[in-house]
């Protein structure tokens, strides 16, 4: 009996494979999140894990498997989001042969394929309404119909879903049934955006760094404290998928075993992730919410120092622009993609900023040789 293509696993996930050392980082959140890891896997009950994309949903989804007592059986991950409507019957409940055109032969179907072991539903909050009454009816009654058959099949998985979305706020808005959401929000789990752990960024700079090395036959790289802070005051839109894919780059494109600051020239697309989310700020507003709390902080005391019989000397947003720029400029010896990356803007940004300004960048770097 064939398995389908959108289950996208074939092996059993052993108990080593993805345990919870694979959640990496010791911040409060991680050293939590694999704490509830081995308490959740301990039962059987359905798990909603919520979060970002790119935060690293699936690798818990693996984790709560390999630590369960399903550890020995399937792990078969699906991509809700990937499957055309009209195969999505198909290919998570299976078919006879000659149910439709081109059914030459009886398929199992992703939930007979995950039997004993776990499945799991990645962005299931990309399913419309038929399809999650589909899968809601298989979750209350525990079996499966194939599309051309009449006799129901019992199926014994785990259901672990995920979703970047806020499914409470789609049940309020129509878009999701209540019902799917109680039978699949047993236990919640809430992925974390990597803004919001920055303090695992040197650990998982390590992981990724050595990883590179490991699969490409590659020296061990490593990165510069400049480096490091600026990874750290940028925002990560993609959380650490997308650092993990920024380091990969770095490494492909730069020799040096120490990697600096300007190894990650042009590989931030802040522009085009700024479009994507509707959020474009203007250019003062984009300098600004790029600053780390820190700098905020340090900005916001320099502004409060102007008296109340003072307001002609009050600073505005550009001259704070300005000021920001010369400081991030001087921080970075003057190296304009290093500098971008700081500010969270991109190259071509900055060298707009600073001709509307009029500053003047040495060609020697202070303390550092002129660049070639």
């Amino acid at each position: 009996m064939a398995r389908d293509s959108y289950c996208m696993s074939n092996a059993p996930m052993y108990i080593n494979s993805y345990a919870i050392d694979h959640i990496i980082g010791e911040s409060a959140w991680a050293q939590r999140i694999r704490k509830r890891i081995l308490q959740v896997a301990a039962y059987d009950y359905n798990v909603l894990i919520a979060g970002p994309s790119g935060t690293g949903k699936e690798l818990i989804a693996r984790a709560i498997h390999a630590h369960s007592s399903r550890s020995d059986k399937p792990l078969i991950p699906v991509e809700c989001a990937s499957i055309p409507s009209g195969l999505f019957a198909s290919q998570l409940f299976g078919h006879v042969k000659g149910a439709f055109t081109g059914a030459d032969h009886e398929t199992a179907g992703c939930f007979r394929a995950a039997d004993g072991g776990t499945i799991f539903l990645d962005e299931i909050g990309e399913l419309d309404l038929e399809l999650q009454a589909q899968l809601l009816r298989v979750l209350q009654e525990k079996q499966v119909v194939p599309v051309g058959g009449h006799t129901p099949v019992p199926v014994n998985v785990r259901v672990v879903a995920a979703s970047h979305r806020d499914l409470r706020q789609e049940v309020r808005a129509g878009r999701f049934r209540l019902d799917l959401y109680y039978r699949l929000n047993v236990v919640r789990m809430d992925a974390c955006a990597l803004k919001q752990r920055v303090e695992d960024i040197p650990l998982l700079v390590e992981h990724f760094l050595a990883k590179a090395a490991m699969e490409n036959g590659l020296p061990l790289k490593r990165l510069s404290a400049d480096a490091i802070a600026m990874l750290q005051a940028y925002d990560w839109p993609g959380n650490v998928r997308e650092l993990q894919h920024a380091l990969e780059r770095a490494v492909v494109f730069n020799e040096s075993t120490v990697l600096s600051p300007t190894a990650f020239e042009g590989v931030f697309d802040t522009d085009l992730e700024l479009e994507v989310q509707g959020q474009v700020p203007t250019s003062t507003e984009a300098v600004l919410d790029a600053l780390p709390t820190p700098e905020k902080a340090k900005l916001a005391a320099e502004s409060l120092r102007v008296g109340e019989d003072e307001e002609e000397n009050w600073p505005t947003l550009a001259a704070l622009e300005e000021a920001h720029i010369q400081r991030t400029l001087k921080k970075t010896f003057y190296n304009q993609s290093a500098a971008a990356n700081l500010l969270g803007i991109d190259r071509k940004q900055l060298a707009r900023r600073i001709k509307k300004y009029g500053m003047q960048i040495p060609r020697r770097s202070p303390g550092r040789p002129a660049r070639s």
